[in-house]
C-alpha cells in the first residue's frame, strides 16, 4: 500500500515494503521517475497520480492532489517577538485563533511561550532558525486539562502545543493539522519538570503518605506527582496530523503523544531529551495507523513507546493500538523502541524496518507487568539492527489493581535483523555484552511468550540467549 501527504508543491511518499529484500525501489510520476533504497521518497510536482515499483512489479499507486499555497499569518503581526526574552503566549494564541484554513507563520527568532492551542485545518510553519520556547514556569501551562499519562487518564498541566480533546469514547474531534518547517520546538525540559513535581508534591502531600508500603510499588518517588506533567506535544482525540521537518525537543516528559488517536504521520524529525526523565520522543497511546520514519532520536528514554492504557482503567476503556509503522529511524541515544509497559488495551499489527537501533539501551523491548492483562501480538522487524530483542514484565510502575490474566506475549517475527549482543547504559556509562534474544512469558498454562520467529538473523560468535516460560521460539541465523 503506498501513502502519500502533499504540502504546496511537496509530494512525500511511504510504502510498505516488499515481501522479498529490495535494494531500490522505482517511483514513476508522470514523466519524472526518481529511484531510491528507501521506502520512502519526497520530490517537488505531481501529474497527480504516483506509481510504485519493486524489481519491475507495482507495489501501488495513489492519485494526488496538488496542494496550494496557504494565506499565512506572520506571528509578528499580532506583536510576538523573537528576542528569546519576552513571553509571548498571549500574542501567539491570537495568531493561531485568527488562522481558519491558513499557515500560521514563525520567522527566525526564539520565541519564549507557555502553551498553546492549535484547531482544526490550520497547519504552523517554523523557518530555519525559528524556536518556539517552552518557559519552566509551571504557571504557564495552567489551567490543568484531562489528559492521560502512563495509562491513566488524570488532569495535567498542559503541554507546550494542544490539539483536541481527551474522550476514550468518542472518535476525532481534532482533524487535518500541519506542524513543519526546519525549526525547532523546545520544551521547559528537566526545569519545568522538577517544578511541576514539587508543586504536587505538596499538593498531594496526604494522600502519599497514606499509601505507606504501597508507595514502594512505584518507581521511584517522583512517580505519582510527575504524571501531571504535560508533553511537548499532545494530540488526543486527533485525526490526520503530520508533524515533519521539525527539531522536537525537551518536554517535561514525553515528546509527542497521540492518545485515541489515528492517522498521525511523524517523519524527517529529530528528537533530544538527553538528560529528561521519562524523556521518551514519540508516543502512541491506544492510536491508530500511526507512522514515523526518517527520524532521529537522542532521548531520556525511550525513543519510541506504544501503549494502550494501564490496568485496571486500560483493561476497561480497552482501545487497542495497531497498525504502527517505524522505519528508516536512527537511535543514537536512548532506549530505543519499546512496546509497553502500559498495554492493557491491546497492542497488534506493528511493523518495524530499516531502522538502526545500535546504540540504544534495547533496541527493540516488548514490556508488561503481570497485572497488566491485555496483549501485545503481530510484531514484526525486519532489515534492523538492534543490540538484543527482550520480551519482558519490569518490575516497576506496578500499582493499581491488576488485571485477573497475566498479559499475552504472542506472534512475534524477526527477519533479517543484525543483533550485537552488546548495549550502553547510559546511566552507568558502561557497555555491557548481553543476550541478543532476551524472552521470557509469564509461568501461567497459556500466558507463555509463544510463536516467535528470527529468520536469516546475524549475531556475534557465543551470542547469548535467554528463554523462560516460552513456547514455539524458532531461532534461525545466517
Amino acid at each position: 500500500m503506498v501513502f502519500a501527504s502533499v504540502i504546496e508543491d511537496k509530494v512525500t511518499l511511504w510504502w510498505d515494503p516488499a515481501e522479498d529484500k529490495q535494494d531500490m525501489y522505482r517511483v514513476e510520476d508522470g514523466g519524472k521517475v526518481y529511484e531510491t533504497g528507501k521506502t520512502h521518497v519526497t520530490y517537488t510536482g505531481t501529474s497527480g497520480k504516483a506509481h510504485v515499483y519493486a524489481g519491475g512489479k507495482e507495489l501501488g499507486s495513489i492519485a494526488l492532489c496538488p496542494g496550494k499555497k496557504p494565506d499565512r499569518i506572520d506571528v509578528r503581526d499580532y506583536g510576538a517577538l523573537g528576542d528569546g526574552s519576552t513571553l509571548n503566549t498571549l500574542a501567539l494564541q491570537k495568531a493561531i485563533d485568527a488562522c481558519a484554513g491558513g499557515e500560521v507563520y514563525v520567522p527566525s527568532g526564539t520565541y519564549l511561550t507557555g502553551a498553546l492551542r492549535l484547531h482544526s485545518d490550520m497547519s504552523v510553519y517554523l523557518e530555519k532558525g525559528a524556536v518556539l520556547q517552552g518557559t519552566d514556569n509551571p504557571d504557564d501551562y495552567l489551567p490543568k486539562i484531562p489528559s492521560r499519562f502512563e495509562g491513566t487518564e488524570c488532569e495535567c498541566y498542559q503541554s507546550l502545543l494542544n490539539l483536541g480533546s481527551i474522550d476514550h469514547a468518542g472518535g476525532p474531534n481534532a482533524r487535518n493539522v500541519v506542524i513543519h518547517g526546519q525549526g525547532t520546538i523546545s520544551g521547559g525540559g528537566q526545569s519545568l519538570a522538577l517544578h511541576i513535581i514539587d508543586r504536587e508534591k505538596e499538593r498531594l502531600a496526604d494522600y502519599m503518605a497514606s499509601l505507606g508500603e504501597e508507595l514502594k510499588t512505584y518507581e521511584n518517588e517522583h512517580t505519582i506527582p510527575g504524571r501531571a506533567r504535560g508533553r511537548l506535544i499532545n494530540l488526543s482525540n486527533c485525526e490526520n496530523v503530520r508533524i515533519t521537518g521539525l527539531t522536537l525537543q525537551n518536554g517535561a516528559s514525553w515528546n509527542v503523544h497521540m492518545i485515541y488517536s489515528r492517522q498521525i504521520v511523524t517523519d524527517h524529525c529529530v528528537f533530544r531529551s538527553e538528560g529528561v526523565w521519562n524523556g521518551d520522543g514519540w508516543d502512541p497511546d491506544s492510536s491508530e495507523d500511526c507512522t514515523l520514519f526518517a527520524s532521529e532520536f537522542h532521548t531520556g528514554d525511550d525513543s519510541v513507546a506504544i501503549k494502550s492504557g494501564k490496568n485496571p482503567e486500560g483493561n476497561v476503556i480497552a482501545r487497542p493500538t495497531r497498525r504502527i509503522r517505524v522505519f528508516d529511524c536512527v537511535s543514537e541515544y536512548g532506549l530505543g523502541v519499546a512496546i509497553g509497559s502500559e498495554m492493557s488495551g491491546g497492542v497488534e499489527n506493528v511493523r518495524i524496518w530499516d531502522c538502526d537501533l545500535e546504540h540504544s539501551l534495547y533496541g527493540v523491548q516488548i514490556k508488561g507487568t503481570r497485572k497488566r492483562g491485555g496483549y501485545i501480538r503481530d510484531v514484526q522487524v525486519r532489515d534492523s539492527v538492534l543490540p538484543r530483542f527482550v520480551v519482558c514484565a519490569p518490575s516497576y510502575n506496578d500499582d493499581g489493581e491488576g488485571s485477573p490474566v497475566p498479559p499475552k506475549f504472542s506472534d512475534m517475527h524477526c527477519e533479517r535483523v543484525r543483533f550485537t549482543g552488546w548495549c550502553r547504559n547510559y546511566w552507568e556509562k558502561e557497555e555491557h555484552d548481553m543476550p541478543c534474544i532476551d524472552i521470557a512469558g509469564f509461568d501461567v498454562p497459556g500466558y507463555e511468550a509463544e510463536n516467535m520467529t528470527f529468520t536469516d538473523c546475524e549475531m556475534p560468535e557465543n551470542a547469548q540467549l535467554h528463554l523462560e516460560h516460552a513456547r514455539k521460539i524458532r531461532i534461525g541465523t545466517c
